[in-house]
């Protein structure tokens, strides 16, 4: 299952992330690299306990709790802290599928604190479901695009500042070599509470059928019926712990 997210961030708010995102110091993205992945990832990045990502960190992961389609989607249980990758002058990195464990940072540095942004264990996290954001506009650089390979062939994404895609932890992808410009994006992972992508799609379409038809003003008892189809099972296929 792939989808966007065209309303994730405000205006106001994408551009308050970007003059930072500019002004902050990026390191090479092959320091964060695995084994495999250092030999196709030529980009930079942010630290992972740099105060400004930690800072638009969080108000992305606020953002996501508000977002009613990401919820509906991701079935969220934990989300990974957002990093942050910026991309210029041929920078690029070659196909790659993530990693399908990572260990969450406990960030106890005075800066993080102040935010309240603390990770508590467990400490390790599966990576079911992947998201980019982006903050730089189309217009404002070429190449660039997140190829995404899924069911239905390949997928170029490239959506405007503010937006996000999501998609299946197990996909393979890559970004294209940027070669005019700057292309700043944030990415992430989040552990669901129904691992299989499938099922994930399944209660999706079902819950989007439940509000349209609240929202034509369906017979209640039919509603009420498939509400708890719905949460039967997720109750079969959910993992809390």
């Amino acid at each position: 299952m792939l989808i966007t997210l065209p309303d994730l961030l405000k205006p106001e708010l994408v551009c308050q992330c970007r003059q930072a995102l500019e002004a902050a110091d990026w390191t090479a993205g092959s320091l964060t690299a695995g084994h495999v992945a250092a030999h196709v990832k030529a980009n930079r990045q942010l630290a992972l306990d740099d105060p400004i990502g930690l800072q638009i960190g969080q108000r992305i992961t606020q953002a996501l709790n508000q977002h009613p389609v990401f919820q509906s989607a991701a079935l969220p249980a934990r989300i990974l802290p957002p990093r942050f990758n910026r991309y210029e002058g041929g920078e690029h990195y070659g196909d790659h599928i993530d990693n399908a464990i990572f260990r969450v940072p406990v960030i106890e540095r005075a800066g993080a604190a102040s935010i309240g942004y603390r990770v508590a264990p467990p400490d390790m996290l599966r990576t079911d479901i992947s998201t980019t954001v982006f903050f730089s506009h189309p217009d404002e650089y070429e190449g660039g695009e997140l190829i995404i390979q899924d069911t239905y062939g390949e997928q170029r994404i490239k959506l405007p500042a503010g937006q996000a895609v999501v998609y299946p932890g197990t996909s393979l992808h890559q970004v294209t070599p940027v070669t005019r410009g700057v292309r700043y994006g944030a990415f992430f992972w989040t552990q669901s509470l129904v691992r299989d992508d499938t099922r994930r799609s399944i209660l999706l379409q079902q819950d989007i059928a439940i509000q349209r038809l609240i929202q034509a003003g369906g017979d209640p008892t039919i509603v009420s019926q498939l509400t708890g189809v719905y949460h039967n099972l997720l109750r079969q296929w959910a993992e809390t712990c």
